[in-house]
């Protein structure tokens, strides 16, 4: 009934939802019992920390949403990495498209879309207080876990690198005095293995180490169909790698802890194949051009079949070393200097076979010189933090120095020409069908095709990209009276990018420029397969158009371009708390979050040479694109009940952001476009309650309304003709209105020293669209992902045998829908000839885990 009557009233009635939380709820609570009879008082909740202002403090005293996942939740919902995280935090989604490595996470519908690693992440992610230059490096087995938190929002005064739409912050275990060993087993359907292992032990009295180290396989999801190859791998969707972790903590007096860590993780798999969802003529085309083997017979994504005769193998390596030092120094009444030092190195290679299909069109290799994009990051962050009786108060500063290498090749198959002749003759005049007997239409009356030599290496760029960010920042809460706190956070930054791209063609530019330098012939050639010459001068610039596209361009041969930008920017928050009682708090929050701009790897044409206009041939020098900001109000309310037993905290927020960085997948290239403004606004509302000693409920739901502006400047914004004219006024893409998450965990005590365990956790999100351009092709129903896990054994916890199931209900869903590349001849609804793939979500998977501990 809420719900519909949310959805009826929209935001008035989620403010009278909340003014009921902030300023209705003090009078409740007092008159609600403090103290539950014995029998029934449980484990109390309100003692639940969190480091979301980066000191340790109750959660409900944090005017920040936050969601806090301890360790035996994530545990007992069977969270490995942030992908799994989603299931626990409503208004949270993380996807990936074309490697596991590009992986996105979302927070109330805002998050940065596609494979462009010159765009940074809206949502960042930090391990250890570390922060990862992308989602996808931060993609991962998270190892042994003492909490996840998620702040919701734009961050920055706080954590070390700015942030416009929230933070995933991941705390592992660290060493302790105690000697102790884990280990656990895990079996399970799609032939998975797994193994992972733990020592902990004291080095004297003042030192003390821990090692934990995995490895786990699985067969992959998706059958592939690899037609006459060279593709011998028949799955996709795999599972193999490993990964090693130390951590020593040194001790040397009361007032200083110093923790160095260091880790190595290693990825080899196939990922990821794309399952077709619309078959639409062209796909007539490739049924011709591959074997029987390679036809994509109906649109049938959920049969997990695909088509690639060319390796998706990606190599992923991911090492690095931290130094995190706590001094609590004699100065300023007691303050803690706290040091982060790190060093990272990250890298991908990713074979990939564009077209998807089993015809040889296009391709890259999964070789380091065709396929790599590494990061090599140093960064260090200094915080001085200390109190007095009315001020707690931090300052610090961030420096982050960053190397991004990207090598970008497509490699052109025989298919090539032979496909894109017949489907660029078959949409100027349809009478000529999509026949494998249609003519080429670029052919000679001597039989020999004019404008051949697509084949070969058609594009081998390399991308170098410098990036430094320095940071002052300083966030400090005055305790004005016993009840009122106000908070001032403040941020300057200083963000430095330096570009150098270079372009090559070794031998894939031939066939455009003969048309280039021909076109007379090439309307020749139109005329002689049943063109009038009116038709063939008209079709002759979009011919020269798709045999112009940018792997085939040599416009873009031997072109090298260098690019700097450098932005300096102020971002903070001011906030005021207000106790009730000491059970409710209520706070409202202004913050202005902001994001770096960049540049785009990728090439880039138009038809003026300059980034924001149409389609066309001439390379584009100017890729940058500018930051991201966001402004943004929270009215919310924290409450505690039956005595620390339950809490119930919710939100209202509303969110503009300028210059919202949409990066889109077009058919044919990626490209990044600044949206003048996009608001979601709504209310976040969850709830903990350790109704029993061993009954524990938590979950909530997000309503956010997340919409693009209802202008939006730019060719690609025209109606109906403009790649992205939907967007206007439209629900932003993979921003579900709605979504809510809720977990349930029982456990029970036997005779004989035993404890059963039970956890049951779903995460619904209603109906939204996951294309950036927003095609109705690429629209996901609502639906409900439920994960389960049973489980028995000793109640020291020496041993537990667990039954589970990721997806228990094998429910379908698309991650994300993206334009058949080649395959996609217009934005406009309906065009018979567009096809349609998506990389879907995982099924159903189940297994047995046995635990040990000593």
């Amino acid at each position: 009934m809420a719900s519909r009557t949310l959805q009826r009233h929209g935001l008035s009635q989620a403010v009278a939802t909340i003014l009921v939380l902030a300023f209705a709820a003090p009078l409740a609570a007092q008159q609600a019992p403090t103290q539950p009879p014995e029998e029934e008082k449980a484990t109390t909740l309100a003692a639940v920390t969190v480091t979301a202002q980066k000191r340790e403090e109750a959660m409900q005293d944090v005017p920040i949403m936050v969601t806090a996942l301890p360790e035996q939740l994530l545990r007992d919902s069977g969270v490995r990495d942030v992908k799994d995280v989603q299931l626990l935090v409503p208004g949270l989604t993380v996807t990936s498209t074309q490697s596991e490595v590009q992986t996105t996470a979302r927070i109330r519908g805002i998050g940065t879309v596609g494979d462009n690693a010159g765009l940074e992440s809206s949502v960042g992610v930090l391990i250890d207080g570390v922060y990862r230059p992308r989602n996808g490096v931060g993609f991962g087995d998270l190892g042994e876990l003492e909490r996840i938190e998620v702040l919701k929002g734009p961050q920055g005064t706080v954590f070390g690198k700015n942030t416009s739409a929230g933070v995933i912050n991941v705390i592992t275990r660290k060493p302790d005095y105690e000697t102790s060993a884990e280990g656990e087993l895990t079996f399970g359907n799609y032939g998975a293995v797994g193994a992972a292992g733990t020592f902990n032990s004291a080095l004297g009295e003042s030192a003390a180490f821990r090692v934990y180290g995995a490895k786990r396989k699985r067969d992959g999801f998706i059958d592939v169909r690899t037609g006459e190859g060279p593709r011998r791998e028949t799955e996709d969707g795999d599972q193999d790698f490993h990964t090693l972790r130390g951590q020593l903590l040194l001790e040397p007096s009361d007032r200083l802890d110093i923790r160095i860590s260091g880790d190595f993780t290693s990825r080899e798999e196939n990922c990821c194949a794309g399952l077709t969802v619309v078959r639409g003529a062209t796909a007539r085309i490739i049924d011709a051009l591959a074997t029987d083997e390679g036809v994509v017979p109906v649109a049938d994504p959920f049969a997990r079949v695909a088509y690639s005769n060319r390796s998706t193998e990606q190599d992923i390596k991911d090492k690095g070393v931290a130094a995190h030092v706590d001094w609590v120094t004699p100065w300023f009444g007691e303050a803690t200097l706290s040091s982060i030092t790190a060093w990272r190195d990250w890298g991908a290679i990713n074979g990939l076979d564009y077209d998807y299909s089993s015809a040889d069109i296009l391709y890259r290799n999964a070789e380091k010189d065709e396929s790599f994009t590494g990061f090599e990051t140093f960064s260090q962050e200094i915080r001085l933090t200390g109190s007095t009786d009315r001020v707690d108060w931090m300052v610090g500063a961030f420096y982050a120095d960053e190397d991004l290498t990207r090598n970008e090749t497509y490699r052109i198959g025989p298919d090539y020409e032979p496909y894109l002749s017949i489907a660029l003759l078959s949409m100027i005049n349809p009478a000529l069908g999509t026949s494998p007997t249609a003519p080429l239409f670029l052919s000679q009356a001597s039989g020999r095709p004019f404008g051949t030599a697509f084949a070969g290496l058609g594009a081998d760029d390399q991308y170098r990209q410098n990036a430094t960010s320095t940071a002052l920042f300083t966030n400090n809460t005055w305790h004005a009276t016993d009840a009122l706190d106000l908070t001032l956070g403040l941020r300057y930054t200083r963000e430095k990018k330096e570009l150098r791209s270079v372009y090559s063609n070794p031998n894939g530019g031939v066939g455009c420029g003969s048309m280039l330098a021909n076109q007379s012939r090439v309307v020749a050639a139109l005329m002689a397969r049943g063109l009038t010459q009116a038709q063939a001068i008209g079709a002759t610039p979009t011919v020269i158009g798709f045999s112009c596209l940018p792997w085939t361009n040599p416009l873009h041969n031997g072109r090298s371009t260098n690019q700097e930008r450098e932005e300096k920017e102020w971002s903070g928050t001011l906030k005021a708390a207000y106790r009730w009682n000491g059970n409710v708090m209520a706070y409202v929050s202004a913050a202005r979050g902001y994001k770096a701009g960049g540049f785009n790897l990728d090439r880039v044409q138009s038809a003026t040479g300059l980034s924001i206009d149409g389609a066309g041939i001439r390379p584009v020098n100017d890729t940058s694109f500018e930051g991201e900001f966001v402004d943004s109000y929270e009215l919310g309310a924290k409450t505690t009940w039956l005595g620390g037993n339950l809490l119930l905290n919710g939100t209202l927020f509303h969110q503009t952001y300028e210059d919202f960085q949409l990066n889109s997948f077009l058919g044919t290239s990626f490209v990044v476009r600044s949206i003048p403004e996009v608001t979601s606004k709504g209310l976040d509302a969850e709830l903990m309650w350790q109704a029993t000693k061993g009954l524990l409920l938590q979950g909530g739901f997000t309503y956010a309304r997340t919409r693009y502006a209802d202008t939006i400047p730019g060719v690609d914004f025209v109606a109906p003709t403009g790649a992205l004219y939907k967007l206007p006024g439209a629900q932003v893409s993979f921003a579900p209105d709605w979504s809510g998450s809720v977990a349930v965990t029982y456990e029970h005590g036997f005779s004989g020293g035993l404890v059963g365990r039970f956890n049951i956790g779903a995460k619904y999100m209603s109906d939204y669209n996951t294309g950036s351009d927003l095609d109705v092709e690429k629209a996901q129903d609502a639906f409900t992902v439920v994960n389960a896990r049973i489980g028995i054994g000793r109640k020291d916890n020496r041993w537990m045998v667990e039954l589970w199931a990721q997806n228990l209900f094998d429910e379908e869903y698309v991650q994300v829908g993206f334009d058949a590349p080649l395959q996609n001849v217009s934005p406009q609804p309906g065009n018979p000839f567009n096809s349609y793939n998506a990389f879907l979500g995982a099924p159903r998977t189940y297994g047995v885990t046995f635990r040990v501990a000593y």
